[in-house]
C-alpha cells in the first residue's frame, strides 16, 4: 500500500536541536568530491550543512585548491583518503561522479556508517553491508542499475529495494521512495522548476544530513524528498538550485512549528 509522503509521517523522528547539543552531537557527513563536476559536490555539500549536519568535509585529493577557494566557509576539506576522516558517521557519494579510484576508497571504509549513493555511486550498492544505503536514481539510472520501471512503478521500486536491501528513491514528477521492508512512500510535493542540472545533488545532499542526524534512512529519505519539493514550491518560476538555499530554513520551521 503507497503511503502520500508528509510531515505527519516522519516528524516524530525528525531531528531537532537541544539546547546542549554540540556539533558532534549533530553528526558528520564525508562527501566524495568529484573530479570533475565540483559544482555538483558543491551544491551536495552546502544543503548537507544547511539541514544540519553538524560537521561536513569534502574528501577529494586531485581539486584540493579548487575546493578550499569556492566552498562555503563552514565546510571542511579533506586532501587524503576518506578513512582520514574521523568521527565519521554519513558518506555521500555520487554528486558529479565517483572515480575508480574515489570507488576503492569507498569499498575500504571498515566503520559502521550510512551511504548515500547517488548517480554512477549506485553501482557500489551491492558491494555495501546490506541495509546502509540509500540510493537516489533517476529513472535512467534506475534502469542501468536495477532493470525496466514496468508500468506498475511501485512495485520495480519496491522489488528493487528488497533485492538490493536498501532505501531507493525514484526521483521524478511524483517521486517514489521505497523500503527493503516493503514500505512506499509518494511524494507530491514539487514543482516542474526542478527539471534542471543540480537540484537532484541539493536532495542528495539534504538526505545525507537528516540521516546523519540520526533520523531513519527511509524516514530521512521521504523527509528529504518532502522539504526539496517544498522548497522549490516557495521559489516558482526562474529556479536554479542554488535557490533552494535560501527556502530551507523556512521549510525546516515549517515542519517544526
Amino acid at each position: 500500500m503507497v503511503t502520500i509522503n508528509s510531515p505527519d509521517l516522519w516528524r516524530a523522528r525528525f531531528p531537532t536541536p537541544k539546547a546542549t547539543d554540540h556539533k558532534y552531537d549533530r553528526g558528520h557527513t564525508v562527501i566524495i568530491g568529484s573530479d570533475r563536476f565540483t559544482g555538483a559536490t558543491r551544491l551536495a555539500a552546502e544543503a548537507c550543512s544547511r539541514v544540519g549536519s553538524g560537521l561536513v568535509t569534502v574528501c577529494n585529493t586531485e581539486l584540493v585548491d579548487v575546493y578550499r577557494a569556492c566552498l562555503p566557509p563552514d565546510l571542511m576539506i579533506e586532501p587524503g583518503d576518506v578513512s582520514n576522516c574521523r568521527n565519521t558517521n554519513t558518506l555521500l557519494a555520487g554528486p558529479g561522479g565517483v572515480s575508480d579510484a574515489q570507488a576503492r576508497q569507498i569499498l575500504s571504509v571498515d566503520r559502521d556508517i550510512d551511504y548515500v549513493l547517488d548517480a554512477d555511486a549506485i553501482r557500489l550498492v551491492d558491494d555495501l553491508a546490506p541495509g546502509t544505503c540509500v540510493v537516489t536514481p533517476h529513472e535512467g539510472e534506475f534502469e542501468r542499475y536495477f532493470g525496466v520501471v514496468t508500468s506498475d512503478r511501485t512495485a520495480s521500486v519496491v522489488r528493487a529495494a528488497e533485492a538490493h536491501q536498501c532505501v531507493v528513491l525514484l526521483k521524478g514528477a511524483q517521486s517514489l521512495i521505497g523500503a527493503p521492508d516493503g514500505r512506499i512512500a509518494e511524494n507530491r510535493t514539487a514543482s516542474p522548476y526542478l527539471a534542471k542540472a543540480g537540484t537532484g545533488d541539493v536532495l542528495a545532499g539534504l538526505v545525507s544530513g537528516l540521516i546523519a542526524q540520526g533520523m531513519p534512512r527511509f524516514d530521512a529519505t521521504c523527509a528529504g524528498v518532502w522539504i526539496h519539493g517544498r522548497a522549490a514550491e516557495r521559489i516558482g518560476p526562474g529556479l536554479v538550485p542554488q535557490d533552494l538555499f535560501k527556502e530551507i530554513g523556512p521549510v525546516l520551521s515549517e515542519i517544526l512549528a
